[in-house]
């Protein structure tokens, strides 16, 4: 089995208003105090991976959360290219190009920002990512097709313990990326429309975000176990959801 856990890294100096895909910022006082939440999280749980985004802000907090481990660089996860949209407010592309980000909108999987990336720009490199990722890790286990999976009871699975887990051979591995790339990630893993990954997902700031793979599943074949929890980051009496 590959468990594969999903961050956004912390919020930013530039903030979430600006279409910054490719700006190289680090993080603010705030995103740090959530990549070390996220990581007291994390205490106790066996990672086996930590991959990270070659820009600056993924780094800085698969740094904060490894606590010393080691970080691979994959150029894959970097964001998504805006182009001439990059450093703009999503109000100021629209000024800018009032027809482009209409269709962009209305499609952001097939129509390219302007000198940028698509979204199935991105898709394809999350997709080759993924090929690679299943490949090594599920390698050796084995080979139940993910269609022949005896039906389970609405969910519900045992909870094996730390040990348990790696004896039975699971592999954990935390990806840090980002809000854009994570969400069409996702499209890829759940086999949904690209198009829709803006009205489907949502990644908040270190978050977390789990996709289960069993031996014999594609990298399209993934199960969703958890989605954008952010309860480490919220204060008693708040909701634990973004």
């Amino acid at each position: 089995m590959l468990t594969l856990i999903l961050t956004r890294h912390g919020l930013t100096s530039a903030g979430d208003v600006l279409l910054g895909g490719q700006l190289d910022v680090s993080l603010a006082p705030g995103g740090r105090a959530q990549a070390e939440a996220l990581r007291g999280r994390l205490t106790g749980v066996r990672i086996d991976r930590i991959i990270a985004s070659p820009m600056l802000r993924a780094i800085e907090t698969a740094q904060i959360v490894s606590a010393g481990r080691t970080i691979e660089i994959d150029e894959r996860l970097r964001e998504v290219d805006y182009g001439r949209w990059e450093g703009l407010t999503h109000a100021e592309a629209a000024v800018h190009d009032p027809e482009l980000r209409a269709r962009w909108e209305a499609d952001p999987a097939e129509i390219h920002s302007p000198g940028g990336e698509c979204g199935n720009d991105v898709a394809a490199r999350a997709l080759g990512f993924l090929v690679d990722l299943v490949a090594t890790e599920l390698h050796g286990q084995n080979d139940v097709p993910a269609h022949h999976r005896s039906p389970d009871s609405g969910g519900s699975r045992p909870l094996p313990s730390e040990a348990q887990a790696e004896v039975q051979g699971e592999r954990r591995v935390l990806v840090v990326a980002h809000g854009t790339y994570n969400r069409i990630l996702m499209c890829v893993a759940l086999g949904i429309p690209v198009r829709d990954y803006r009205r489907r997902f949502i990644q908040d700031w270190a978050s977390l975000t789990v996709l289960r793979y069993e031996p014999g599943d594609g990298p399209e074949d993934s199960e969703l176990v958890l989605s954008n929890d952010v309860a480490h980051l919220r204060a008693p009496g708040e909701a634990p959801w973004g």
